[in-house]
Order: structure tokens, then sequence, then C-alpha cells
């Protein structure tokens, strides 16, 4: 691993902790709020691709291990992975990946705008919203032991939100393939 790749992951780790200090949005009906950091973890995937992504992921998820408040919310600490909700954290190496990986194989430079906008587009509703949800709900429903099915209905207020954050990873990515095209050689 290059200088530059590291430079790059950790600048997407510094944009994941950025978006957790927008102020979490919260649902009445449902404890967990809606945070902005989820889009980071697309974006990361989108432009760094599969492996400088997940590793701008985990260098998140070990500041908060060390204790800093770096979650939505000014979260952070060995309390973070003993949550009902640890599943998502988890989740967000494998959808980083899994984003990653998808949209190094669905988009190529030669592409017209609008095939590399839905492919990034794809990528980030597989990676950021399936693998994402997977991890999180099954862990969610094997921990706070309330059934795969509350667990799934009860995360489904947060898919339109994360629909519109795959669709503005997607731009980020179209955006960042255009404007330097050297960045995008993804690995």
């Amino acid at each position: 691993m290059s200088t530059r790749d590291l430079v790059l992951s950790a600048l997407f780790a510094a944009i994941i902790v950025a978006l957790g200090m927008l102020p979490p949005i919260t649902l009445g009906f449902i404890p967990v709020p809606i945070t902005a950091q989820s889009l980071g973890v697309m974006m990361a995937g989108v432009v760094l691709g599969a492996r400088r992504g997940t590793i701008a992921v985990l260098i998140v998820l070990v500041l908060v291990a060390i204790g800093l408040p770096v979650l939505s919310g000014g979260r952070g600490g060995l309390a973070a992975f003993a949550a009902p909700t640890t599943g998502f954290l988890i989740g967000w190496v494998l959808a980083a990946f899994t984003t990653g990986y998808l949209s190094e194989r669905l988009v190529q430079a030669e592409q017209g705008v609008t095939r590399q906008t839905v492919g990034f587009f794809l990528a980030a509703m597989i990676g950021g919203i399936v693998v994402l949800y997977a991890c999180g709900i099954i862990y969610l429903a094997l921990v706070a032991k309330i059934g795969f099915s509350a667990a799934f209905f009860g995360s489904m207020a947060f898919i339109p939100g994360d629909v519109l954050k795959a669709f503005v990873a997607a731009l980020v990515g179209r955006a960042v393939l255009a404007g330097y095209p050297l960045l995008p050689v993804r690995s």
C-alpha cells in the first residue's frame, strides 16, 4: 500500500467523521436517529474502491475503539461496540468493500456519464443498503432478541434516506471520475 493510498483512506475517514458531526435526525417513533455517516461509507467505496474504502472505514472504527467521539452524537469508545446497533458499524466494513468492489466492476472511464452514474448508484445501493442492512438487522435481531421481522420492519424507515444517500454518493463518484481521472485508479 502506497503513501497515496493511506492518505486517501485517511481523508475519507475524516469525511466519515465529519459527517458524524452533522446533527442526527430523530424520528419520534424509532429511538435510532438518522445520521449522515453511512453516506461517507458509500462515498469511500465509490471513490476509493474496495481496498482503500475498507481501510477508511477501519480507521474510523479504530478511532471509535480508542475512545474518540467520532460517531454521530459524539459517541465513541468500546461501549459503541456493545450496543444493539453494532451490527451496522460492523456492516460499514462490508458495505465499503462491496460498494468499492462493485464500483470497480460496474464503472469504467470510457463509459458514458449516465452509465457511470447508474453503475455508482447500483454499487452504493447494493453495498451501502443491502449489505449494510443485512449485517445490522441480523445483529439487531440476535442481540436485542426482537426477531428478524421486527428488526427488518423497524429498519425500513431508514431506506428512503439511504436511497438518497446512494444517489448523492453516485453523483460524487461521477464528479470525482470526471474531475480527477487519475484518482479512480481504484484498488
